[in-house]
């Protein structure tokens, strides 16, 4: 197959230019190493060449293409230099002056047909190609670290990005073995924008004191599948790095409130608490491993009410039957007697709300997180109210760990974890569709490749109902009285009428 850009120009020989110089030798280019610090592009050059050292020693490559990728990397040591490059890529620091005089040198070193990019990832890709002359033939070309891992680079256009640039990077990312996704010119594109939802919502619930940072990883870890909880991610990509891009969006979006930052990420911030590289995050580290508290463990307590279900109540029949497997004594009239657990299972009201609406005791009153089928998950979270008796807690504790699934019991919330996260995120991906950033298909493959979720966004929406999400929007947003939570028109309009978020037919 013909290489799409045989001679590629690298400039900035970090992390991130590394990577990428590494990942375009194997796709057959000549690959020109430029960075202005003395000595950085033939330390680059050592780096890369001994991680081939290592694909080999394991068998994963052949001597012959460990030396013949070596023989395509060459340090050079000035903007010169690159003038034979059919394309050239800056990774560089994320400051637009910087990488406009860059661009600015590149472009009168370079030929005619040569093709620009920038793999910035938090600045508009208009805005630095504003001072081209030539501003259509420059792209933005996202990767994401460890570039050889992560399988995905983002595409963007900039308004006057000729289309045929996007078409022959897209091309090229293919032949270096990543899945390309087409974005638009707007604030964090597809993988920084969608991702939003997670780390947000949940410092959110931290800050109202529903639960501490264990128990809602733990959640969301267990019921939903994330590989790491938010509070586990920010301390592995520190918050040095997270905090400044949560703020950076918040603000490019002109303080949209779906992505408003927490001061309890600033004060960390300010305070050099910042993850897993220090020693201390929201976790401390000992040895480089996370120091979790234990969980509380299941009360022992010596009989459990009968439990009567709220005629309101979310999987109310899935219900029964758990209760009923687990050996409750089960009321089935039409109010709860004095001394039964009164259980309530809403979709983004809080328990206190439920209880006051359906004029239940609310000392008896627990609530249960039904969102996602119990069948499902690793682990139940219930919910108690501010006048929820400390014997009603612990009863109902030990009711649902009887068949030993692990059970989290946190405060009020409105939505719990689970809904409110899940429906952040959706709502989100669903925005995104609805201002025609990328196409669904596309947000789906980015948000699986760039951030690791066991399902995109969207295919969450309509695995768990976009009818339910839209339910635990409309009633968090009244609630909390936070426009933050009012659904996207996309949602909105495509859970109204029974359609796939994520499955679009185009007319």
């Amino acid at each position: 197959m013909k290489n799409q850009f045989p001679i590629v120009g690298i400039v900035g020989a970090g992390a991130m230019g590394r990577g990428i110089a590494q990942i375009a030798a194997q796709a057959g280019s000549r690959v020109l190493l430029l960075d202005m610090q003395p000595d950085a592009a033939a330390s680059a050059r050592g780096s890369i060449q001994a991680q081939w050292q290592r694909l080999q020693d394991k068998g994963r490559i052949s001597d012959e293409q460990a030396q013949g990728w070596g023989n395509l990397l060459e340090p050079v040591a000035t903007i010169a230099d690159l003038a034979s490059c059919d394309l050239v890529i800056e990774a560089i620091v994320e400051r637009l002056d910087a990488k406009q005089a860059l661009f600015a040198q590149l472009e009168a070193v370079v030929g005619p047909h040569a093709v620009l990019a920038t793999n910035t990832s938090s600045l508009a890709v208009t805005a630095i190609g504003a001072t081209l002359r030539r501003p259509e033939r420059l792209a933005g070309f996202h990767f994401f670290n460890p570039v050889p891992l992560m399988k995905v680079v983002e595409v963007i256009a900039g308004l006057k990005t000729a289309p045929t640039v996007c078409e022959s990077l897209s091309h090229y990312a293919r032949q270096m073995g990543h899945t390309p996704v087409q974005a638009q010119d707007t604030p964090g594109f597809i993988v920084n924008h969608a991702g939003r939802g997670f780390g947000t919502e949940a410092l959110r619930i931290v800050g109202e004191g529903v639960a501490d940072f264990a128990t809602i990883d733990r959640i969301l870890r267990d019921q939903v599948g994330f590989k790491l909880g938010p509070f586990e991610l920010m301390d592995l990509t520190a918050l040095d790095v997270s905090h400044p891009v949560m703020e950076s969006i918040y603000h490019q979006y002109y303080e949209e409130p779906r992505f408003r930052p927490s001061v309890i990420t600033a004060q960390r911030l300010a305070g050099g608490i910042l993850g897993k590289k220090v020693g201390e995050g929201f976790y401390r580290y000992e040895n480089g491993v996370a120091q979790v508290p234990a969980e509380p463990a299941v009360p022992e307590v010596a009989s459990i009410p009968p439990v009567w279900v709220s005629t309101r109540a979310a999987r109310r029949a899935e219900l029964y039957q758990l209760l009923k497997d687990l050996g409750a004594t089960i009321e089935t009239g039409a109010s709860p007697s004095q001394t039964a657990i009164s259980l309530v299972a809403p979709l983004g009201f809080d328990i206190t709300t439920v209880a006051v609406v359906e004029r239940l005791d609310p000392a008896r009153t627990i609530g249960i997180d039904m969102l996602i089928d119990d069948a499902a998950t690793r682990r139940r979270v219930l919910a108690t109210n501010p006048a929820t008796r400390v014997d009603i807690r612990d009863a109902a504790h030990a009711l649902f760990a009887r068949d030993g699934k692990a059970v989290s019991v946190i405060r009020d919330s409105g939505g719990f974890v689970t809904q409110r996260v899940v429906a952040t995120i959706v709502n989100i991906a669903s925005d995104i569709c609805q201002q025609q950033i990328c196409s669904p298909r596309d947000l789906e493959t980015a948000v699986t490749l760039g951030l690791g979720y066991p399902l995109g966004p969207l295919a969450m929406g309509d695995r768990w109902g976009p009818t339910n999400i839209l339910e635990v929007l409309f009633n968090m947003q009244t609630v909390y009285g936070d426009t933050r939570y009012r659904p996207s028109p996309w949602l909105r309009r495509r859970g109204a009428i029974g359609l796939s978020l994520a499955h679009v037919e185009e007319h």
